[in-house]
C-alpha cells in the first residue's frame, strides 16, 4: 500500500460510456472532497474516450503522460480493461472495476448493430476492426498484481466474474455479492479505492452510481 498519496487519479470509462457518467462524476466529486487547509486534493481526470479502442487507449495514454506516474488509475469495464493495458506498460497503480478481461469475445455481440453513444450522441457501429485492435491489445498477463485493486460484482450480468479472478489472481479482491455490472454500490467501496491511492477519505454519506459501465 502507498505511504504517499497519488497526485493525480484518471478515471477511464465503459465501452459506449462517456466522462460526464455517474461513476465519473462520483470519482470526479470525491476527488474534490479530499481538499483541506492542509492538502491540495488530487487532480482527476476524466476524458471522452473513442469506442475504437486503440484511438481510447492512446488517448488515456495522452492523459497519463501528462499527468506523470503519480497517477492512480481507476477503470470500469472496458476502462479496467484499458487501465490494465496503461498498468503493464508503465509500471503504474490501479483500481478496477468489473474489468474486461477478454474485451474482443466481448464486442462480438454487438457486431454489425448500429449503436449511439448516450452522453456525445455519436452513432456508429462495431467492426472485425474493433475485435482486431482488442487482440492486439490484450496483455497475455499481470506481472505484478499488487498494484491492482479488483472490484466486481458477484451477479455481473455482462462479464463472467470467474474471468476477472482468475487473471488478476493475488491482486487485492473485492466481491460484492449480488452486485451487477454496473456496480451500483461503487460508492459504498470509495474509501477502498481512494486508500489504494493512499488517501483517506472524511466521514460523509456516498450516492449511488448507476452508470452501466
Amino acid at each position: 500500500m502507498l505511504t504517499t498519496p497519488v497526485a493525480n487519479i484518471l478515471y477511464l470509462h465503459g465501452f459506449n460510456s462517456g466522462a460526464a457518467s455517474p461513476k465519473a462524476r462520483l470519482i470526479a466529486a470525491t476527488c474534490e472532497r479530499l481538499a483541506s487547509e492542509d492538502v491540495a486534493p488530487p487532480r482527476c481526470v476524466t476524458p471522452q474516450l473513442s469506442h475504437r479502442p486503440d484511438e481510447a487507449l492512446a488517448c488515456a495514454e495522452r492523459e497519463l503522460h501528462a499527468l506523470g506516474d503519480d497517477t492512480l488509475l481507476i477503470g470500469s469495464s472496458m476502462g479496467g480493461f484499458l487501465a490494465t493495458c496503461l498498468a503493464e506498460r508503465f509500471g503504474v497503480r490501479a483500481v478496477l472495476i468489473n474489468p474486461a478481461v477478454r474485451p474482443a469475445r466481448l464486442v462480438t455481440q454487438w457486431m454489425g448493430a448500429p449503436l449511439e453513444n448516450p452522453y456525445t450522441h455519436e452513432r456508429f457501429t462495431i467492426d472485425a476492426r474493433h475485435g482486431e485492435a482488442l487482440d492486439a491489445m490484450t496483455p497475455a498477463a499481470v506481472i505484478d498484481p499488487s498494484r491492482y485493486q479488483v472490484l466486481l460484482g458477484s451477479a455481473d450480468e455482462t462479464l463472467n466474474c470467474r474471468d476477472a479472478l482468475a487473471f488478476y489472481a493475488g491482486a487485492s479482491m473485492i466481491v460484492h455479492p449480488g452486485g451487477d455490472h454496473g456496480f451500483s454500490a461503487l460508492a459504498d467501496y470509495l474509501p477502498a479505492i481512494f486508500a489504494h491511492g493512499g488517501w483517506t477519505l472524511p466521514a460523509q454519506s456516498h450516492a449511488r452510481s448507476d452508470e452501466p459501465t
